[in-house]
């Protein structure tokens, strides 16, 4: 037998496991340090600029086809430089990031504010008091207020509720809130409208939603939509990361995952190179791996296994002797020489193909059978031979 060196196609094979597996491994380590280390946002929830079905870019292009001129502002230091080059309306999501005084600031420099998802604290600081008040039911409401915006507007879908603090009107009532809330006292006013549920680009068609919504951010020539940043975090109170938020057993737990992958693949993965040092043939006897294979059946104790292997090759002998195809079925090489001895079919198949033995002795018995009906075959062809 001859161990022949590995080839250029499976060396190549080799390699380009170990790049998909590094490959692999660097992206889930890139993957575990922005999860830990970094934060995500989405950006098309009530984004100005996004065309997705939770963005509010169509009613951005509304208020601009009605003359308003508007200014996106994704940190804190442009919203205030634009709202003090100009005192429009205010636009904003909550920011969690800024503090109360903060708050209080950015709502002064606007002449309008609209709250457009506000929570409990952005509500309790410039909407005097005001809370949540849960959510309502995916259906028109009826303004029933005094605000022009929600008389001109008509029913509109609206969806977070709220309860109004002191001094603040309440429109669209359903259940025990309010869909929108309006403060002012002569010089500001403070709006708070469920954004999700009214400005976006998959809920302005609906009802009197974009009647609302251009009435309530229209009301300045200019608005300065602010996106809250985590860099506007003041100093003290900055916005926790994703990293900040998990258990402190996480990223342990990251890099234990990813030791073990390599400890893995180091030890499964297989070495570059040829098996043999040397590039030299290496032949060893037939006998030898013969006698190799048959210890190891005895070992085994795998009767039935040997007597297969003493079965094909008997059969291959048989095929030679007979003049079969090498693609003949066991069973018809069964047939075959059934008729050619004339001897019963089941004992013949029986000996080549069905007796299954339990033990060293039934092995070397079934191995004298098929010895001695090898033997048989051979006599009959050897009987044709022979001249008359």
């Amino acid at each position: 037998m001859t161990a022949v060196t590995a080839s250029p196609r499976r060396r190549r094979s080799a390699a380009a496991g170990w790049i998909a597996l590094v490959t692999a491994l660097a992206i889930v380590a890139l993957l575990g340090t922005t999860l830990v280390f970094g934060g995500w946002t989405p950006r098309d929830t009530l984004d100005p600029e996004s065309p997705a079905p939770d963005g509010t870019r169509a009613l951005v292009r509304l208020l601009e086809q009605q003359g308003v001129r508007v200014v996106v502002a994704r940190d804190l230091a442009a919203a205030e430089r634009e709202l003090a080059a100009d005192r429009g309306t205010l636009v904003m999501r909550d920011a969690p990031m800024l503090s109360d005084g903060t708050l209080r600031r950015l709502g002064a420099k606007a002449r309008d504010t609209v709250l457009i998802e506000p929570r409990s604290r952005s509500l309790d600081v410039l909407v005097r008091g005001s809370s949540l008040a849960g959510v309502a039911e995916d259906r028109a409401v009826d303004g029933a207020c005094d605000l022009p915006v929600a008389r001109a507007a008509g029913p509109t879908r609206i969806g977070q509720l709220f309860t109004p603090g002191a001094d603040v009107a309440g429109c669209y009532p359903a259940d025990d809130g309010f869909g929108v809330l309006a403060w002012g006292d002569g010089e500001a006013t403070v709006t708070a409208v469920d954004g999700l549920s009214v400005l976006t680009n998959r809920a302005l068609p609906l009802d009197g939603n974009a009647a609302l919504a251009v009435g309530l951010l229209g009301r300045s020539p200019t608005l300065v939509w602010y996106v809250p940043s985590p860099a506007d975090a003041d100093t003290g109170v900055a916005a926790p990361t994703i990293g900040d938020l998990t258990p402190a057993w996480v990223t342990p737990a990251l890099v234990l995952l990813l030791l073990a992958g390599l400890t893995a693949a180091l030890w499964r993965g297989r070495r570059f190179g040829p098996l043999v040092a040397e590039r030299l043939p290496v032949t060893v006897r037939a006998s030898e791996t013969t006698e190799g294979r048959a210890r190891l059946y005895a070992a085994s104790r795998d009767a039935a296994h040997a007597l297969d292997e003493l079965r094909r090759a008997t059969r291959r002998r048989l095929v030679r002797l007979l003049g079969l195809s090498p693609r003949t079925p066991s069973k018809h090489i069964a047939d075959a020489v059934a008729e050619r001895l004339g001897a019963d079919r089941a004992v013949v198949h029986g000996i080549l193909i069905d007796d299954l033995p339990r033990t060293d002795r039934d092995l070397v018995a079934a191995s004298d059978r098929l010895r001695d009906l090898e033997t048989s075959v051979r006599a009959t062809l050897r009987t044709e031979r022979t001249p008359r």
